[in-house]
């Protein structure tokens, strides 16, 4: 589907946002004015690991979120500050996080790499 030109800082009603949540990215929802997202893990471990993925994209792209953090999961919240209101910044960045913490290698068809074993003494994040 294809989203009506936007420049950088021009913000979504919450109906566009829910839309395009649903279209695009639809483990994020609309709460208080930001887009978010829970990644639940299998541990301490596995949430450093969330958070600091996050924290490299995030930084990457100079736009970073606000993050929730305990022992089994970390919420992900995004909104343009600037713009007081969710952007195609925040849609940007959210497709992104999602990309790469949700990624399976093992899943891939043709693929080398077999991915994270599916024994508990390696599991770090539960997959949605």
């Amino acid at each position: 589907m294809a989203w009506r030109k936007m420049t950088h800082d021009e913000t979504y009603t919450d109906a566009e946002v829910n839309e395009r949540l649903n279209a695009e990215l639809p483990h994020w929802y609309l709460e208080n004015g930001w887009i978010r997202r829970k990644y639940k893990t299998s541990g301490w471990k596995g949430t450093l690991m969330v958070v600091n993925t996050v924290g490299h994209l995030a930084e990457a792209a100079f736009h970073h979120p606000d993050l929730t953090v305990s022992y089994a999961f970390v919420i992900v919240k995004l909104m343009n500050h600037a713009a007081k209101g969710i952007t195609n910044k925040d849609f940007e960045l959210a497709k992104k996080i999602e990309e790469v913490i949700m990624w399976q290698p093992g899943k891939e068809e043709g693929g080398s790499l077999t991915g994270t074993p599916d024994d508990p003494r390696f599991k770090y994040l539960k997959y949605d």
